[in-house]
């Protein structure tokens, strides 16, 4: 008995072990971090300040926060592992990036500890110090030390990490000589050491890095010549070298470089010395960025850089050139500056600079004369750069300065202008911006003056601006500066250094000035104050960057100079007849743009082209036009006397051509036709409009030709047509494949274009026919919204019942379409369906899902209320989309065809959402727009059952134009009634 219950026990002992083990078979053990790296880890927090680091949780489980999503751009805060050692049971730390984080201390040795670490990325920290001599046997591949505070010489325990590949000390406090050392680096591929203190010349043994693709040493203090061997670099891409820092440049022997890979060149800049001709580049066929600006080149532009296919930015203003501007560069470069150089001018080019244009004609010379030397009678200016119109307490304005681009272009006022120059290298954002915004709290100013330091304009290489039409004598010229990219406290936006120059007619003023050291530190204002004396009429402030500072502090793209405010006064008393010139001016200037328009339109009535008692000068009453005059033999030359093979589109005003300049610049010819007399209005006044407005996300108005029988507006050209004919043309040759990113760009440029018409501009206008057929598309896709002749003046924001309804169905917002109803929130209704056509890829009057739904809007609304809006989702992006982004933009443009024009919002907000800088508001509704919206249902079904009317979207053209006459409207689905006209449904 007793071994029977010996034996129960032991099977049952045998059950338990079973159990145990089938138990522990069943669970495999996670892989986890070796535990001397964990140490390490905790280590390496300890010393940097990385308090969010949970070591609860295992580094490589996934879990915790040792993966972070990015919060922000430029962000990142990443532990990554490799768990296949050991047969998959443990795991190594290969790679930590730790950007932007604000983190302090000296570089810790600890990292030496984990043994698998092959990347290592510290950019825009505040790390001092040096690299410790304990990594030296760390096989590193990428390591990243920009915008931090690292000092003493060059660390060579880099130097033994010959597994390196991608080296960058960007932005530090580097000194002394580059070691020979760094010859034994012959993996290095990326080797980026700019903006240090480094001196002495170039090792020879930089010639062993024959994989160099990316070399940019700029910003230092080395001396020397640049070295010849620089052609042993043969897979160069990038290459970056200083342009003041070495001497004995006169006579550099450019004929080894450019046996550098001709496949790969891309940017060659700063290379050449003063007095030189042009170094043979011209077998660099793949070059796409060509900078030899302030060389004191000398000689004729080589015939043979017509080879030069690829070059989309050439620089070379500031030079010595002579003769005549070949023919490619005119018609191929619109990024071209060739400015203050001495090129023979034709004769018949013509007297003005073309607006987006650098180095064209007159801005060729070195001297810019004034334009009317009649009007030689200015004696002062000021303005607000990159910003808004400032008034100072009633006595100064200064004049708004809002045009965004900036690559290569020209801007002008009535008495002043600017002209910029470059693009910004390595930038992080999608498109260069030229004005930037505070980002630093402003210390010691207080409004209104504090507007002037809002905002700035920045450039990327050379700024210039220009007082036009001056009377000879002394001025006082005050250039007011605020450093608002950097901040002024203890994190990394606080590293950044910006150093440029100034000169004043041509003579330097300020050398290497940095606004932040001058001021005291980022946000603080400082007016820098000369004397300037005019002997031609003109004043010139220059301001261009030679190198100097960081590139990519808080941002890649952060550098060259930026200027708040200019202001220039005289030094002497104006002449008796100039005491009160200031009103003359504004009275002359009114009183002659009233005699010149009575005569137009006494013109136009002679001629017939009013068909009533339309009083087109009440409409343009208090508009200050700001066009250039053409005249017809430059607009026939444009475009070869009218050819029909210019002839780009067709509307109710006429014709539309394509033309070429002489100088270069395209432009779109918009003809009033004779028999469109019923457009007459419209075109006067769309005149008026546009010519007040300044925006990147409108169509620019060049001028206008009135000659003869002749009226025409001549615009920008837009090379990507317009907006409906890309969502919905008929086939591949017109409709585009437009990715998610873009027509998000689309939809935010829109936008931003409505805002400033509603809010920013000096003139509030209600643009009343927002269509996808009225926003164009220029060469990059950026949105430009056309067609003002429909545009209806809102002034003091009041609401205006219009007694003449002009629209197009589809688009127009209930209370306009049944009431003429008429206020910015009808634009806004037009920007929620354009908002809707975008994402989906479908046109809101020819898309019916179901016999049910008339507009694609009244899906969305379906869609919205099943909770499923991504199905409106344009299916030709499949999953290439951010639903997120989506998501944003479908609400928004639910609130803004909400049937309640108060429940809509502003255009300011809708470009707030977007932008996400506010969350999207709830869709509400109003209670006297319920029952389904009736009223809204009752217009839409009027207009979509009248039998006059013809819903086809015509998108044969290679060019829209919108401005139609009232019969041919209606025959485009385009309507203009009268109040009257449209049905009561009440």
């Amino acid at each position: 008995m007793k071994e029977v219950g010996n034996f129960v026990v032991f099977f049952c002992f045998f059950l338990l072990f079973l159990a145990v083990s089938g138990s522990g078979a069943g669970h495999k053990q996670r892989p986890q971090l070796h535990q001397d790296e964990v140490r390490a880890l905790r280590e390496i927090a300890r010393r940097l300040g990385k308090k969010d680091w949970d070591f609860s949780k295992d580094p490589c489980s996934g879990e915790g926060n040792w993966t972070v999503a990015l919060t922000r751009k430029g962000f990142e805060s990443n532990v990554t592992c490799d768990c296949t050692f050991d047969q998959s049971s443990t795991c190594h730390v290969v790679s930590i990036d730790l950007k932007a984080q604000n983190l302090t201390g000296g570089v810790p040795p600890e990292f030496a500890r984990l043994r698998h670490l092959t990347h290592l990325d510290l950019s825009r920290n505040c790390l001092n110090g040096t690299i410790p001599p304990q990594w030296a046997k760390m096989g590193l591949v990428d390591v990243s030390f920009m915008g931090n505070r690292l000092s003493g010489s060059f660390p060579k325990v880099l130097t033994r990490m010959t597994t390196l590949v991608n080296l960058s000390l960007e932005g530090n406090q580097f000194s002394g000589p580059i070691p020979s050392e760094i010859g034994l680096l012959v993996n290095l591929q990326k080797l980026i050491l700019s903006s240090n203190a480094f001196t002495g010349d170039l090792p020879v043994t930089l010639a062993k890095l024959t994989s160099l693709i990316d070399l940019r040493i700029s910003d230092n203090n080395f001396t020397g010549k640049i070295p010849d061997f620089i052609s042993s670099w043969k897979k160069i891409e990038k290459l970056k070298l200083p342009k003041k820092c070495l001497s004995g440049q006169d006579n550099i022997d450019m004929v080894n470089f450019v046996q550098m890979s001709q496949a790969h060149a891309r940017r060659i800049s700063d290379l050449t010395g003063g007095g030189s001709t042009f170094p043979p580049l011209s077998d660099m066929k793949s070059m796409k960025v060509l900078d030899l600006s302030f060389n004191n080149l000398t000689g004729e532009i080589p015939a043979s850089f017509v080879h030069l296919i690829k070059v989309d930015f050439l620089y070379l203003t500031r030079n010595r050139l002579t003769g005549r501007i070949p023919s490619w560069i005119l018609a191929r470069n619109k990024n071209a500056d060739l400015s203050y150089n001495n090129f023979t001018l034709d004769s018949s080019a013509p007297v003005e600079c073309p607006r987006g244009s650098v180095g064209r004609h007159p801005c060729m010379k070195r001297e810019y004369p004034c334009l009317d030397p009649r009007n030689q009678q200015r004696y002062s200016f000021h303005i607000n750069c990159g910003g808004k119109e400032v008034n100072i307490n009633n006595k100064t304005i200064y004049d708004a300065d809002l045009e965004a681009r900036g690559a290569s272009m020209y801007y002008w006022k009535q008495n002043w202008a600017f002209s910029s120059t470059g693009n910004f290298m390595d930038n992080d954002l999608d498109s260069d911006n030229y004005i930037e915004t505070n980002i630093s709290m402003l210390y010691n100013v207080t409004a209104p003056v504090s507007e002037l330091y809002r905002t700035a304009r920045v450039s990327p290489l050379s700024l210039t601006y220009y007082g036009l039409c001056l009377l000879n004598g002394n001025y006082t010229v005050q250039l007011h500066f605020a450093e608002i990219m950097f901040t002024n406290d203890s994190s990394f936006n606080s590293l950044g250094r910006r150093i440029f120059d100034v000169y004043l007619q041509g003579k330097l003023v300020l050398k290497d000035f940095d606004i932040a050291a001058e001021a005291g530190g980022p946000g603080r204002p400082i007016i820098k104050t000369f004397t300037a004396v005019v002997t031609s009429h003109t004043l010139k402030i220059h301001l261009y960057w030679a190198g100097r500072g960081t590139t990519g502090i808080p941002k890649r793209g952060t550098y060259g100079p930026l200027i708040s405010a200019i202001s220039v006064d005289p030094n002497f008393k104006p002449p008796v007849h100039h005491k009160k010139f200031r009103t003359a001016l504004v009275a002359g200037t009114i009183a002659g743009a009233v005699c010149f328009l009575t005569l137009i339109l006494c013109f136009m009535h002679e001629k017939g082209y009013f068909g009533g008692k339309i009083s087109a000068d009440k409409e343009l009453r208090g508009l200050d036009l700001q066009t250039g005059l053409f005249t017809l033999r430059q607009i026939k030359a444009a475009t070869k006397n009218f050819d029909p093979e210019n002839k780009i589109g067709e509307g109710g005003f006429g014709s539309v051509y394509k033309g070429l300049l002489s100088d270069g610049t395209i432009i779109a010819v918009k003809q009033l036709s004779s028999k469109s007399k019923q457009g007459t209005r419209e075109f006067v006044n769309e005149i008026g409009m546009i010519s007040a407005l300044q925006h990147p996300n409108l169509v620019k108005l060049y001028g206008c030709c009135v000659e003869g029988n002749h009226l025409m507006l001549i615009y920008e050209y837009m090379e990507n047509n317009c907006l409906s004919r890309v969502l919905f043309g008929k086939d591949a040759t017109q409709k585009l494949k437009l990715d998610w990113p873009t027509r998000r760009k689309i939809s935010l440029g829109i936008a931003r274009g409505l805002a400033y018409l509603h809010e920013d501009s000096r003139v509030k206008i209600v643009h009343r026919d927002i269509k996808t057929s009225n926003v164009l598309l220029d060469k990059d896709l950026n949105a430009k919204i056309s067609d003002f002749g429909l545009a209806k003046l809102n002034e003091d924001d009041k609401t205006h019942i219009s007694t003449r309804i002009a629209g197009t169905i589809g688009y127009m917002a209930p209370e306009y379409a049944m009431r003429g109803y008429l206020t910015n929130k009808a634009d806004v209704y037009s920007f929620g369906v354009v908002a809707l056509e975008i994402v989906s890829g479908k046109s809101n009057t020819n898309y019916r899902p179901k016999e049910d739904f008339v507009y694609l809007l009244d899906w969305a609304y379906v869609l919205q209320e099943r909770g499923s809006l991504l199905e409106l989702v344009d299916p030709d992006l499949g999953s290439a989309y951010s639903s997120e982004e989506a998501m944003v933009l479908l609400n928004v443009a639910l609130l803004c065809t909400n049937a309640a024009p108060t429940l809509r919002p502003t255009m300011s907000q809708v470009v707030s959402m977007l932008e996400g800088r506010t969350p999207v508001q709830d869709l509400l509704s109003d209670p006297g727009f319920s029952t389904a919206d009736s009223k809204y249902k009752a217009i839409r079904n009027h207009f979509w059952q009248h039998p006059s009317v013809s819903h086809s979207m015509s998108t044969n053209g290679p060019y829209s134009d919108s401005s139609l006459s009232n019969t041919e409207r209606e025959e485009n689905g385009t309507v203009q009634r009268t109040p009257e006209d449209v049905p009561d449904k009440n």
